[in-house]
């Protein structure tokens, strides 16, 4: 399909039929029988600060993230805090 320009009969058109899709969607799961909710048990559920498993890095890892980070010093990826807000 190729890009084209929308009448607005069109973009009328594709609004209605998104509405209805969801308006179904919804009726459809509150037929859903009520689930309650799970939890899982575990012995332990946090890791402790400086274990072996938290310690170590995956160097793989290390070397795809320098390379590619767009600003970096020797051990560390140099970020500007909230640039994107």
């Amino acid at each position: 399909m190729m890009w084209r320009k929308l009448s607005e009969g069109d973009k009328k058109a594709i609004q209605d039929k998104a509405k209805k899709i969801m308006l179904e969607f919804g009726k459809s799961i509150e037929k859903l029988p009520e689930m309650p909710d799970s939890f899982v048990e575990r012995a332990e559920f946090e890791r402790a600060e400086g274990s072996e498993d938290g310690g170590r890095s995956d160097n793989d890892f290390r070397k795809i993230m320098f390379e590619n980070a767009p600003k970096k010093d020797k051990d560390s990826i140099i970020a500007e805090k909230g640039k994107w807000v």
